[in-house]
Parts: structure tokens; sequence; C-alpha cells
């Protein structure tokens, strides 16, 4: 199925669950969810990309240090069709890159230090490609659309679970005890893997519109494989992961359950399977 078909349905599931759960509630507790869960978005949305430089000291990359590193994005934005995006260097040793900003006219992509010293020239294009397809195909925004609705379920959630507790907010609650126990547990969960789902369609997406920009799907491919073998954090990262080209946190066992990016093996599979 189409990825981009299935961010559609995933996000029709989220609205679905949204509706369902807050219903129990009546149109109080719904609206009093949204209002909340918008706005702590609305202010993620617009100054996201500020924060999550600020945590990693990204720098501006110079184009006197980095001449290449500004014809190579700025090439592959022409191709793109989409303005140039800000480009910034992260100093640490860990090998990744990130795109940001809510729209192609405030993109922001910014590359590690360890990535620049890892990756060949066509391994660096492959991944700077697949930086600028997030921020042609507005995923922020996406990622940003998912997080209201699933902020809103884990609203709701919390709600049922203290009507429990408290006796429910009315008869019918009261009477549906065993009802409002599994929202409270399941909800959440189901919300937290559909948003991992929409994360891991757009990471798909992105990898094969990358391939089709440089015609060629083997330079991203080397490159996943090699950030892949490359060191991961132990914390500090888990709220800007999504971000990045491969998760930074390990996410062996259960955890790639609830893991970002697709595995990495799989993203390699289908653009080594592409034809051009």
């Amino acid at each position: 199925m189409d990825n981009r078909i299935k961010t559609f349905l995933f996000l029709a599931i989220l609205t679905a669950i949204v509706l369902f759960i807050g219903s129990l509630f009546g149109k109080n507790g719904l609206v009093l969810a949204a209002i909340i869960v918008v706005a702590m978005n609305l202010i993620s949305y617009f100054f996201s990309d500020r924060i999550v430089l600020a945590m990693y000291r990204a720098k501006p990359a110079s184009k006197k240090d980095y001449s290449r590193l500004h014809s190579i994005v700025e090439e592959l934005a022409n191709k793109a069709k989409i303005p140039k995006p800000k480009i910034y260097i992260i100093p640490t040793k860990m090998e990744n890159a990130f795109a940001t900003g809510r729209n192609p006219e405030n993109g922001v992509v910014a590359v590690t230090e360890g990535i620049m010293k890892s990756l060949d020239e066509k391994e660096l294009r492959g991944v700077l490609a697949h930086e600028l397809n997030h921020i042609k195909h507005r995923d922020i925004l996406i990622a940003t659309i998912a997080s209201v609705f699933a902020g809103i379920i884990m609203f709701l959630a919390n709600m049922a679970r203290f009507a429990v507790i408290f006796g429910g907010g009315n008869d019918e609650n009261r009477g549906n005890i065993i009802g409002l126990i599994l929202i409270g547990i399941l909800a959440p969960i189901a919300a937290l893997l559909i948003q991992m789902a929409i994360s891991r369609s757009r990471e798909y997406m992105a990898d094969e519109d990358a391939a089709k920009l440089i015609k060629n799907g083997e330079p991203l491919a080397s490159a996943l494989l090699k950030l892949e073998k490359g060191p991961k954090v132990r914390s500090g990262a888990e709220t800007t992961a999504h971000l990045f080209i491969v998760n930074p946190l390990s996410t062996k066992g259960i955890a790639g359950l609830f893991s970002t990016h697709p595995p990495v093996d799989e993203r390699v599979k289908r653009l080594r399977a592409l034809k051009f």
C-alpha cells in the first residue's frame, strides 16, 4: 500500500478513536482535551526548530568552512523544487542528521560532525536528499497533526482512569467501569502505536523519494548501514528521536514496536529493489 494512503488511514483511525472516547464524556470533555492539546502542539509546531537546534547546540554551517555541503544542499533543493533550507552543524561524534521547520520556506537541515566524517560524498547526498524530502512533504506538519490526535487520546484516557478512581462522572460511566478501565489502558497504547506507524511510513516515503531525486537508491542504502552501526545515545533523545534519519536510541527487543523508524535492513532492502 502506498505510504501516503497509509498516513491518511492512520490519521483517520486516530480521529475515530478520539471521537469514540470523547463521546463517552460528552461534548465538554472532548472540547477541553482538544483546546489544551492543540495549544501545546501549536507552540511546538512554530518553535520546535529553534528548540531542537538549541537542544543539540547546533551552529549555522558557514559557506567558508562547509562550501561543499552548501553546494550539495543547494543542488538537491533545486531538483526538489523547494527553497534552499538553512544548514546547521551539530558538534557531536554521533553519526546522524535531521530536518525540521514547519514548511519548505522555513526548512532546516542539521548534520552532525560525525556524519560528515563517516560518509563519502555520494552517501551524504543520499542522506541530504532524504532530509530535503521530509521538508518538501511537510512531514513536520504531519507529525504535529498526529501528535495532536495522540495527545487528545492520552488526555481522554486519563479522564477515563480518573472516572474509574472517583466513581465516574455520571451514572452511565459508573455502569461501565470495565469499559473505562480498558479505554484508560489500551487507548494510549493504540494511539502511540499508530503515531509510530505514521512516522515509519513517512520514513519509507522519504527514502524512496530521495532515491528518485538522485536516481540511485544505493548511496542512501549504504549510508543507512553505516549509520546503524554508529554510536547510540542511552537517553536524552526520546522526544526528538523521530527527527533523525536513523533512530539515535537503541530499539532492540520490544522497544522496536514503539520505534519511530522502520528497521534499517528493511529500508535498505526497499531502496535496493528500486529500479531507475
